[in-house]
């Protein structure tokens, strides 16, 4: 009898926390597609039950903002003066002063090494003939970072001195990094006007989170033993803060102004959408509507050359305390000063150098060339990933095999051995003690036959509930729930689920692909080596760059902006990966070679166990970088959230970009929190 009573109790034990929310899951699903006939409404919410979101949302705003607009100009007319002031030093100084003042930093900051980047980079820059358009371009950088910065850190210190705002903080500064960036250009534009003063404050706006969590980090770092000592000395609280306490944290604070730099870079061509004025963003866009897409590389890589010494100078500021002979600061800018003095009457106007036009030409020829030469195999790489991969993961098996793609038409009877093999494996995993593997395989098999743009709204809040759930507890389950609501009511339903078919497939092969780069750097240095420069170039271009290279071999389309969400979205999950992996504690390996583990065994049982919260944490960024990306991919053929986004700042509706960029965000949010709960899962799991 005892036995008998045993087997339901081991049983239930097996249920586990997974099972029971996968189980659920399979059962909703199946439900939904069972009654797909007889009850429309669990497959596609109706239209009658939608709220007017999109338009109170809008309505609201044109009140609000109109109620402020007065003050808005005023604080834009103000901003003009700093602005115009730096196009009118930058613009009229002479060149060789510019570059050997950039020499002359980097020789100070960096030896020699930083020096050439810096001498070479903007030698390139002038040889392009873009050298006007990048003086507006740093024009406003060199406006909106001060900006950026003041706010930024203005925001960390008040968190840090006022406990109860601190959470509220970093909620803000949650939406402010995951709502895209076009969503709020379009209160921008009908605040301040269209010129580049509203392309300088967006900018601003988009720089300031990371000074703000550095600031938050830094002083949240300072030891209790210096705070108790500026305590003891009898200083005021003012003079603790700003004597003792942000210097103790200027090295992560430094860390903020370096991100701060690069926010505000990679905003250039973001703010050239509604700027509007002659910049090397408003060249970029240009050249790539024009379809030159030697100009357009040209004009691109002048924005990577800037982000890779702004970057490597201003990293080196916040990291490094060596600094070189400053008496060679100065004989490089007397030198430039001389030079310039005596071949004054031979400058030539930076504008009209055309010494790099013959390499855009080449481009454009060689372009040419590839694609006539390789059209074909092309047009099959495209049209096989299209036909093969990302339709049917859109629409689904039973819409997406036709006669006219794969050769055949998709059945009923089709679907329905598909779900048999799928039960069998599930059956088999379940037997074999992986139950939630199974319902797992499950699942995927019934959202592949259905598409993830077709999926039923109770399936996807169901599986949220379940996620969220095994994730993070009740909580989670109940915010991803009610914030997923908020998005089936407003009307943006079809559009959510578009933008997570797209970024979803992206986040996935970042994942395969990113994990297998990350593992063989981890296991073979010589990979590293080679890895790692292209890490850090993926890393320092702004986002619209990765437009160019995709466009220019296969064209706007779906794939394009698949490619361009991978390239920008997979170096976190490389770098997570690999620092994961190499930074297994010495003792952990040490006991595994003693006991005889081959490095396949200490791979798999012991490196990757301790390395699985890293990489978690890799694969939260690669999905955040995907979201990020998934916007700016809208002007080169995605749809959902991204489109809507990009249109209503070209209508200049306010209701719909707003809520449109707010369901991104929430997407984004909700993926963001879960990765990170089964990462902190695990992290407890191991102890740490």
């Amino acid at each position: 009898m005892t036995a008998v009573t045993d087997i339901p109790s081991q049983h239930a034990a097996r249920l586990t926390a997974g099972a029971k929310a996968a189980l659920i899951t399979v059962i909703v699903g199946a439900v939904c597609l069972a009654l797909e006939g007889t009850a429309p409404w669990l497959v596609k919410w109706p239209t009658t039950w939608e709220l007017p979101a999109t338009q109170w949302v809008g309505a609201f705003l044109d009140w609000f903002l109109n109620g402020i607009k007065p003050v808005m100009r005023l604080f834009s007319d103000l901003m003009t003066y700093p602005m115009d002031a730096a196009n009118y030093v930058l613009g009229n100084t002479p060149w060789p002063i510019l570059i050997g003042l950039v020499t002359a930093l980097g020789w100070y900051l960096g030896g020699l090494p930083m020096a050439a980047l810096g001498f070479f980079g903007l030698s390139f820059v002038l040889a392009s003939g873009y050298w006007a358009e990048s003086m507006n371009t740093l024009a406003l950088v060199a406006v909106s970072v001060p900006v950026a910065l003041i706010v930024g850190g203005a925001i960390g210190i008040l968190a840090n001195e006022v406990p109860k705002v601190k959470s509220f903080v970093q909620a803000v500064l949650d939406v402010m990094q995951t709502v895209p960036t076009f969503a709020y250009l379009t209160p921008l534009l009908l605040l301040f006007g269209f010129g580049p003063v509203v392309g300088l404050i967006a900018s601003a706006i988009y720089a300031a989170p990371p000074m703000a969590r550095n600031v938050m980090l830094g002083l949240e770092r300072v030891e209790p033993e210096i705070k108790e000592a500026a305590i003891m000395s009898g200083g005021t609280r003012f003079q603790q803060l700003f004597q003792v306490e942000i210097p103790a944290a200027a090295t992560q604070i430094m860390v903020g102004v370096n991100q701060c730099l690069m926010a505000a870079l990679s905003m250039v061509i973001i703010a050239a959408v509604i700027g509007g004025f002659n910049d090397i963003g408003w060249e970029v866009l240009l050249t790539m509507r024009k379809a030159q897409f030697g100009e357009s590389l040209m004009a691109g890589l002048v924005i990577v050359v800037f982000a890779v010494v702004i970057d490597r100078m201003s990293g080196t500021l916040a990291t490094e305390r060596k600094r070189y002979d400053q008496r060679v600061v100065w004989v490089v800018l007397g030198f430039a000063v001389l030079f310039t003095a005596a071949f004054w009457a031979w400058l030539p106007n930076p504008s009209e150098l055309t010494l790099l036009d013959p390499m855009a030409e080449a481009v454009d020829s060689g372009l040419t060339a590839f694609t006539q030469a390789n059209g074909p195999w092309l047009d099959a790489l495209k049209n096989n990933s299209l036909f093969y991969v990302l339709l049917p993961l859109r629409i689904g098996l039973d819409q997406a095999v036709l006669p006219f793609t794969w050769g055949f038409q998709w059945t009923p009877a089709m679907s329905y051995g598909l779900f048999a093999v799928g039960a069998v494996i599930a059956l088999l995993m379940a037997w074999r003690g992986h139950l939630t593997g199974g319902l797992v395989v499950l699942i995927l098999i019934g959202m592949l036959e259905t598409g993830i743009a077709n999926l039923p709204w109770p399936f996807v809040l169901t599986g949220a509930a379940a996620l969220g759930w095994v994730a993070g507890g009740w909580r989670l389950s109940a915010l991803s729930v009610g914030l997923l609501c908020t998005i089936l009511v407003s009307g943006l339903w079809e559009r959510a689920l578009l933008s997570l078919y797209l970024s979803g497939a992206a986040v996935f092969s970042c994942a395969v692909a990113g994990g297998l780069i990350g593992l063989a750097s981890a296991v073979w240095e010589p990979v590293w080596k080679i890895v790692r420069p292209i890490c850090d170039m993926l890393q320092t271009i702004p986002l619209f760059v990765f437009l160019i290279p995709v466009l220019m071999v296969f064209q706007i389309g779906e794939f394009s902006a698949f490619l361009a969400i991978c390239a920008y979205a997979i170096v976190p999950m490389i770098r997570y990966t690999r620092h994961g992996l190499v930074n297994t504690p010495e003792e952990m390996m040490e006991a595994a070679i003693s006991s005889g583990a081959t490095e396949w065994q200490i791979m798999r049982d012991v490196r990757a166990p301790y390395a699985a919260p890293t990489i978690l944490l890799g694969l939260n960024q690669t999905i955040l970088y995907a979201f990020a990306m998934l916007v700016i991919a809208a002007l080169i053929g995605t749809t959902g959230l991204g489109q809507s986004i990009y249109l209503a700042l070209g209508q200049a509706d306010v209701g719909l970009g707003i809520s449109a960029g707010a369901a991104m965000a929430i997407l984004a949010l909700i993926a963001d929190r879960m990765v990170q709960g089964f990462a902190e899962e695990r992290r407890k799991a191991l102890g740490l």
